[in-house]
């Protein structure tokens, strides 16, 4: 019994010092949520792992067992992504140990890393696109529907990007909109006028309350990325898209469409907000050959 109290007060210490280093993420380095998410929900389940070998100190581990670890992860069938996030985690925490003198040397960079397989992200066709931002009732829900498709598509953005955009982020003046990327790091991605036209009408219809948000819901509070989920989702439905549409697949096809007229991966990078170009690089792969037309023919939608 008393073996058991000294190992779970143990046990509790680990975790605690996952907190300070979720604290860190959040403070010191200001990581979006879903990534600080990740990580601490990774740790916990290693740390978790380690309580069934009765193993209670980072000091104690070795590559060994991260390797083991891994090999039970894949022995319930984990991607080889999952398992390379799984090892990311780890890295960057045990780093973190070692710069608050925990630890003298981080045994997850020994261990081999998955290969993950490329897989090419899926796009959708402009005729798809322009059926989905075609207005016919001029209803608000229509409008709030094909605003929120529009800035997705025109500005490339992540669905938590339009989730978090703020009525005072938008200068139409000058045809650009303030948005929050991953690590709280703020960019300005211009607007067409075809989009600023359905902003403006959207305005008009918004319910007037105390919400800063663009989109809120019912109860006039910023609305959920889930939310945007469902309305890209119902839209394509609605307009006969045949295909299942999600708010990625906008900005995978603004990202296609740029790329392709401009040849630029540098300006797509920008454009997209990726901290690195690795990640841009995945659309030099695309077969630009099936799109149906060229970006800069459609897009900017200023030009229609």
């Amino acid at each position: 019994m008393v073996n058991h109290e000294k190992n779970k007060y143990k046990q509790e210490i680990l975790i605690n010092q996952i907190e300070g280093f979720v604290e860190y993420l959040n403070v010191e380095k200001n990581y979006a949520l879903n990534t600080i998410s990740s990580y601490k929900r990774d740790l916990l389940k290693f740390v978790s792992f380690l309580n069934n070998r009765g193993i209670t100190n980072w000091v104690s581990i070795d590559s060994d067992a991260i390797n083991i670890f891994v090999m039970e992860l894949r022995h319930r069938s984990i991607s080889a992504k999952s398992l390379k996030r799984y090892l990311s985690s780890i890295r960057v925490f045990f780093n973190y140990l070692i710069e608050n003198n925990i630890i003298q040397k981080n045994p997850a960079l020994s261990v081999q890393t998955p290969k993950v397989e490329r897989v090419l992200p899926k796009t959708i066709d402009f005729d798809d696109l322009r059926r989905m931002m075609s207005i016919n009732t001029s209803s608000y829900k229509e409008l709030r529907s094909v605003l929120m498709i529009e800035l997705l598509y025109s500005c490339g953005l992540r669905v938590s990007e339009l989730v978090g955009i703020n009525l005072a982020d938008f200068d139409l003046s000058e045809g650009f909109v303030k948005v929050m990327g991953k690590g709280g790091k703020a960019r300005f991605s211009p607007i067409g006028e075809a989009t600023i036209d359905v902003l403006k009408r959207y305005l008009e219809m918004r319910p007037h309350c105390s919400s800063d948000a663009l989109f809120i819901n019912q109860k006039n509070i910023r609305i959920s990325t889930r939310t945007v989920q469902n309305v890209v989702k119902n839209r394509a439905l609605q307009v006969g898209v045949s295909i299942n549409v999600h708010p990625h697949m906008l900005r995978h096809a603004a990202a296609t469409h740029f790329l392709q007229s401009s040849h630029d991966l540098r300006t797509v990078q920008e454009f997209l907000g990726h901290k690195s170009i690795k990640s841009t690089q995945i659309y030099t792969h695309l077969d630009f050959l099936e799109l149906s037309k060229v970006y800069d023919e459609f897009h900017p939608r200023a030009k229609k």
